[in-house]
């Protein structure tokens, strides 16, 4: 009741802060899922569709994220792409691109952590593709590129959809590995995850960390429902369905 109360009493509004960390999480997921997207189909049509050495590695790979602690890949980034690692130190002097201790950090931890979330669901996509489908575009002149583009895209946009909303849910609530990478600096790389931390460290932070953690669910269950509906309108069957009915 106290924590309620003390909610009731805040005006149940959002503080400058809260809406900062708000917009930083959506921004920072955005960017992550936008920019593992390319990879990750990438990624996904060579493990569904390729025939080579090393393929068992690059899923390995691709997977390890999922298995390691957070903290464990929230390091390895602060030591290669920290100014003092070899890629940060390049990415620094060459191009003034700093990723340690920003929100372009952060953004490349939940991609790396989302990453595989990503793979794995456009794979599963691409590998229930009929394939005879694909050879079929083949056999009438069309290059791998564009039988790619015009054939098994297409059929695997649910998947990748489904993979995207992963990505971003993923991101939005990633904290383990963003937190030993960028920190947690107010307005620069503290997320809603990060603020929640926060506020529960800190006395009389209770109604704080609810009203976060209740924005973290609104987000996250909308952007569920949102990949439903996105899903089953590029499915082929509803799209022919609805030029049917037109």
């Amino acid at each position: 009741m106290d924590l309620l109360d003390g909610w009731i009493a805040s005006g149940w509004r959002l503080t400058a802060e809260e809406w900062t960390a708000i917009e930083l999480s959506l921004r920072v997921a955005a960017v992550a899922t936008l920019a593992s997207l390319p990879f990750g189909i990438a990624a996904a049509l060579a493990l569904a569709r390729g025939r080579f050495r090393g393929k068992m590695l690059l899923d390995g790979l691709v997977h390890l994220p999922l298995v390691l602690p957070p903290v464990v890949t929230g390091y390895a980034l602060l030591l290669l792409f920290g100014r003092r690692g070899p890629l940060g130190s390049a990415l620094e002097q060459h191009f003034g691109i700093v990723l340690s201790f920003r929100w372009t950090g952060a953004a490349l931890a939940c991609a790396l952590m989302g990453f595989p979330l990503l793979v794995r669901a456009i794979r599963l996509a691409i590998e229930g593709i009929d394939e005879r489908l694909e050879a079929a575009a083949g056999t009438l002149g069309a290059s791998r590129a564009w039988v790619f583009l015009t054939v098994t895209l297409p059929l695997a946009l649910p998947g990748v959809i489904a993979g995207a909303v992963l990505c971003f849910a993923k991101a939005l609530g990633e904290f383990g590995a963003t937190i030993t990478f960028v920190s947690n600096i107010p307005g620069e790389t503290r997320t809603i995850p990060a603020a929640i931390y926060g506020y529960v460290q800190a006395p009389g932070g209770e109604a704080g960390a609810l009203r976060l953690s209740i924005v973290a669910v609104v987000i996250a269950f909308g952007a569920l429902l949102a990949s439903e509906w996105l899903a089953r309108r590029s499915r082929p069957g509803a799209r022919a369905g609805e030029a049917g009915a037109r």
